[in-house]
């Protein structure tokens, strides 16, 4: 079982002391904004895992080997803020991890962040997309994905961290204001 953590303080407290973090959860959850907020207050490279490593411009995927290549070579540095779940590479990330973020929200909230996501970026390229990656509407599948993350993907999550990192400690966040709260106590306004 992860080393989750209860006591938010001491969370802090090692958030505030580690060089690499992971920040993983449900799409549509915040794990982004999160993220570069962090990364702004700890002085971090923001690292998004879509825009630096899975996606190449125009939606196309990137091939698993380069992106292995490109996220171990980050992952060697000593100072990172990696945004992005990707229990496929788990084996890479997890064990040069100092401290987790989940982002484990309810799924009526991912599905809302996905359409308040869609109506403001539609068209657009977000900041944390590789370049020519235009937000489009969520399709079924992306928001099958969603509804069903809890049970599908969780486990994946829970059994990367317990196989790479069972000693690093893991901060769940389930609700707006568990993130709030945890930046307010960083000293960055929500």
């Amino acid at each position: 079982m992860p080393a989750y953590m209860d006591d938010l303080d001491q969370a802090v407290s090692l958030i505030r002391g580690s060089g690499r973090i992971m920040v993983v959860g449900c799409s549509g959850g915040g794990k982004s904004t999160l993220s570069r907020k962090i990364a702004g207050l700890l002085s971090l490279r923001h690292v998004s895992m879509d825009r630096e490593f899975f996606w190449l411009p125009g939606w196309v995927k990137r091939e698993k080997a380069e992106e292995r290549a490109l996220i171990t070579e980050v992952v060697n540095g000593e100072a990172w803020l990696m945004d992005g779940t990707g229990p496929s590479t788990f084996d890479i990330r997890v064990p040069r991890t100092q401290f987790i973020i989940w982002v484990r929200m309810p799924r009526w909230i991912c599905l809302w962040g996905i359409c308040k996501r869609a109506f403001f970026h539609l068209g657009k390229t977000r900041p944390d997309m590789a370049p020519g990656c235009r937000e489009q509407l969520p399709d079924r599948e992306f928001l099958t994905y969603i509804w069903t993350f809890e049970q599908r993907f969780s486990p994946l999550v829970v059994a990367g961290i317990d196989r790479y990192g069972p000693d690093i400690p893991v901060l769940q966040l389930k609700s707006r204001r568990d993130v709030s709260r945890l930046l307010d106590l960083l000293g960055a306004p929500a």
